[in-house]
């Protein structure tokens, strides 16, 4: 996968150059940047209480009034990379209960399907060094419906479609505001914002606008390792320039100016208001909620008549003409600026051209301009998702100097075997919403994409989970916060191999540093998850939820074709970085011909037909295995479990292994001496196929995946087999039914469902494996396509067909997807992932926005789940890449969902 992406070092672009000096160290160019999470309120990190609900300990209502104790949210802010100062929107519409700082949702136990935001907002742009960035936020001028929201939800049951924003009125006769919010660096530490608020009615408004800046508590706790001790300070230093000075241990020479003078200036202190929260009388008068009580409640001695604290907001109150804006700047920079406001709009104006060059160099030219449009937006919400991310489990769990002593309950509770991890970073984040804490399979995909426009960045992160302060002494990886101990897929090696192929620079430094960490990961796979030493796997629900007729991870006899197949693909690519290594390291032969020789025992064990293996030569297909006894059940599930043994595929080419004579020795000997092993290795032209599924079984699985009733979505690969919508899998009184939205049971909270809707993360990596055999097949492997058509095409055209279904989820219909439109019963011009939501097709201010969800409808492409998860699924922005590239390989070839003057389909013509 993405062997031809030039190095991004090989372009010399402005944002190349800054990218360059920030990765030498001459200028850092990320110390500001949008880390600043959507949501900090009820993390595990905040929730010290007796039972570990974090939903209920720290509430959304709470937020506005209790200070945090790990971190920081805002609405569309930024901060530095200790988020020791932060900026972020704030506002108010004259009507809402309370001042809007942050984005609301529903809880996990609120929600009919888990936790769910319901705002709305894009990113828009974004520059890798954050030298440029815009995004938007939505505001009604109706009052908020926080309480519609919740109440409407509880009535709402698995079965009912969740109850969201587009559903209520308050964006009826665009009645609201669209708050644009842009960041651009005049220098690496000189940051100028820009918000433009514009009325979108008809009808002058009046809009209370205060951009709060802020110190994150470090003072309170008791810890010196926090950096700041000692309480910070922010005054006004001259009205009539708007200009503040900081007092801060770390940040002491930074100022800010509001270069539009507001009518006042507000301050307090980011401190809990103990009377509001428990009850109990403050010490100061001052406290977090100050501004809240101030312009909402009228309470003009909330603030510091004194003008200083550790919060300040300078105060606008204007009323818009309608379909008018108002434009709101300010400068947060290093040292004194006599003149701050002085070429201002210049800088933007440079900077967005900067970023329109850059990203000219990055995505291919034979895009479709609205192909480019989206996969600009893809890599926006990728960048804009990177957040601070502290947390230290130790100090967690024993409570801080300063604040009493958490209950007993929590030394037996969560997270308590992770006493060594320690995490201050900025990490790209799955949704700073949804999913503000990292998982690390997620990251691993998200990786991909960042690796085509900062290299950098991806290769630090994924070194970062394989330190010491993130990974257990055991060698495992830590999964997400809410169970450290989770078990994730081990996709860390192909990331490491995928950047390192991406990047270009031929990095074996951090090529060698991965995989020395990652054969310690595999090690604990080995010892953990190998319970009977036959090389069959267990891993429990392994990332995939529901995806089965129980909760995999209560489960302890069972044999799983997903983590075989997960340790098969483990072993495929640590063989192939060894290999790679190999050719300048000849030490690392030996452990290559380990892991040729582990990986070929697990297509051997996976495959065995003496009852225990997990291939169904009746079906043709892989299912999980229940042991109970001495007897061996079939869970006959035809879902991605299945799907994934496709994934485990290798083709090691004969020139390279010339080159490394004691791995050819060795291979050579298991090849003459182990004819049960050898019978898995194909020879064909000068290359060496190892793989879970060889050629018959390939066209089996395939005759599956490429039938649209059962695989085959018109939107990409489904989860699920759509058979079994008509077939349910039943055991005992479970049973498990394609499902194509989303789920209809509890099991893991109920906000995810892997029983038939569509996930980026694995339609990537089974479009890789496709191509993968390609390499190796050539032309000669040809299927029919779809399933039963007549139409016999290669793979790797059934490759980027299934591409450009998946990337035709965002985009608008038009003429040149009439069958999609059939397909999916979508209106002419809509984009899939917005469901039948009009308003993004029929208003202005609305047709060009796009929403990266989790995962999307089986049937409709409509986007689900979380709606910003544009960590993983920014894989959009590589399929998008690879199609530009294949229309440049294959020109002559048209892209597939059209129809031909007599109605009949092909595939290309």
């Amino acid at each position: 996968m993405a062997a031809d992406i030039p190095s991004i070092f090989d372009s010399d672009t402005a944002e190349h150059r800054r990218l360059a000096e920030h990765a030498k160290r001459m200028k850092d160019w990320k110390f500001w940047g949008p880390y600043l999470s959507e949501r900090q309120w009820a993390t595990v990190r905040e929730d010290y209480s007796r039972d570990g609900e974090a939903w209920n300990y720290f509430t959304h209502d709470q937020a506005r009034s209790r200070a945090y104790r790990w971190g920081e949210d805002g609405l569309l802010g930024i901060t530095d990379r200790d988020c020791n100062v932060c900026f972020a929107l704030a506002m108010w519409n004259g009507k809402d209960p309370i001042l809007k700082e942050r984005l609301f949702g529903v809880t996990g136990k609120q929600g009919n399907h888990g936790e769910d935001v319901k705002e709305l907002y894009y990113y828009l742009d974004a520059t890798p060094t954050h030298t440029y960035m815009k995004a938007l936020y939505k505001y009604p001028m109706k009052e908020y419906p926080y309480e519609e929201f919740v109440n409407v939800n509880s009535f709402r049951t698995a079965l009912d479609p969740e109850y969201e924003i587009l559903d209520t009125d308050i964006f009826d006769s665009n009645m609201y505001y669209d708050v644009f919010v842009e960041y651009a660096k005049s220098g690496y530490m000189d940051v100028l914002a820009k918000i433009t608020i514009w009325n979108r009615s008809d009808e002058p408004s009046q809009i209370h606008f205060l951009p709060n800046i802020w110190f994150r508590n470090t003072w309170t706790w008791g810890y010196r390792h926090e950096g700041c001790t000692s309480k910070p300070l922010l005054w006004l230093a001259d009205k009539e320039k708007g200009e503040l000075k900081f007092q801060h241990d770390t940040r002491s020479q930074f100022e800010f100016y509001a270069l539009d003078l507001p009518e006042e200036w507000l301050f307090t202190d980011n401190e809990t208001n103990t009377e509001v929260i428990w009850g109990v009388k403050n010490d100061e008068p001052y406290k977090k909620d100050a501004f809240h009580r101030y312009v909402v409640k009228g309470e003009k001695d909330a603030v510091n008549p004194e003008m200083r604290g550790t919060k300040a907001a300078p105060y606008y109150c204007r009323v818009v003409a309608g379909g008018d804006c108002v434009v709101f700047r300010f400068r947060l920079t290093r040292g004194y600026i006599e003149k701050p406001e002085e070429g201002f709009e210049e800088v933007f104006e440079k900077r967005k051209q900067e970023a329109d060059e850059f990203y000219a160099s990055v995505i291919p030219n034979t895009l479709k301009p609205e192909e480019v449009a989206v996969t600009r937006q893809a890599y926006a919400g990728l960048l804009w998702s990177k957040q601070f991310y502290h947390y230290s489990v130790k100090n967690w769990l024993e409570g801080d100097p300063n604040m009493p002593e958490p209950p007993a309950e929590r030394l037996k509770g969560r997270n308590i075997d992770w006493e060594h991890l320690f995490n201050k970073d900025i990490i790209s984040m799955p949704d700073k919403w949804e999913y503000p804490w990292y998982a690390s399979w997620d990251l691993a995909f998200h990786m991909i994409p960042l690796a085509t426009i900062d290299p950098q960045f991806s290769k630090q992160q994924l070194i970062l989970f394989l330190r010491e302060w993130f990974m257990h002494p055991s060698g495992m990886i830590p999964a997400y916060e809410w169970d450290l101990s989770s078990v994730n897929p081990p996709v860390h090696a192909w990331a490491c191999w995928n950047v390192y192929k991406i990047d270009g620079s031929r990095d074996r430094d951090f090529l060698l540093r991965a995989f020395n960490k990652l054969v310690i990961n595999f090690t604990w796979w080995v010892n953990r998850k190998d319970a009977s030493g036959k090389h069959i796997f267990t891993g429990g629900f392994l990332g995939l939820d529901n995806i089965s007729v129980f909760d995999r991870n209560l489960v302890k006899d069972l044999e799983q074709a997903d983590a075989t197949s997960w340790m098969a693909f483990f072993c495929a690519h640590m063989l192939t970085i060894s290999m790679e290594l190999a050719k300048e390291l000849p030490a690392m032969e030996d452990i290559a011909s380990k892991f040729f020789e582990h990986f070929v025992a697990i297509i051997h064990a996976i495959n065995t037909f003496d009852g225990t293996g997990l291939w169904d030569e009746q079906d043709g297909f892989f299912y999980d295995q229940l042991k109970v006894g001495t007897e061996r059940f079939p869970l006959r599930i035809r879902s991605i479990v299945g799907l994934l043994p496709l994934t485990a595929v290798s083709v090691l080419d004969m020139r390279t292994i010339s080159m490394l004579p004691g791995f050819k020795k060795r291979m050579e000997w298991v090849i003459k001496n182990r004819p049960w092993l050898s019978r898995h290795i194909e020879e064909r032209d000068g290359k060496y196929l190892l793989s879970v599924a060889n050629e018959e079984k390939l066209k089996r699985i395939l005759n599956y995946v490429l039938d649209p009733d059962e695989f085959l979505s018109p939107f990409g690969i489904r989860s699920l087999s759509k058979f079994h919508e008509l077939e349910p899998f039943r055991w005992c009184d479970m049973d498990v039914k394609y499902t194509p939205g989303e789920a209809e049971n509890g099991m893991f909270g109920g906000n995810s469902n892997w029983r038939g809707p569509i996930w980026f993360p694995i339609n990537f990596l089974l479009i890789e494996s496709i191509r993968n055999y390609y390499t190796f097949f050539g032309d000669s492997f040809r299927i029919e396509f779809p399933s039963r058509s007549g139409t016999v095409t290669n793979l790797i055209d059934v490759a980027e067909d299934i591409s450009s279904r998946c990337v035709s989820i965002f985009l608008p219909h038009s003429e040149n997807h009439l069958e999609l439109l059939e397909c999916s019963k979508l209106e002419y011009g809509m984009r899939p992932c917005h469901g039948d939501y009009k308003i993004y097709r029929d208003n202005p201010h609305f047709k060009d926005l796009v929403l990266f969800y989790e995962y999307f409808h089986g049937d409709t492409g409509k986007g689900l789940g979380a709606p910003h998860q544009t960590g993983w699924t920014a894989l959009a922005a590589m399929q998008f890449q690879e199609i530009g590239r294949y229309v440049r390989s294959f020109p002559t070839k048209r892209r597939m969902h059209t129809v031909n003057p007599k109605g009949r389909r092909d595939v290309f013509r």
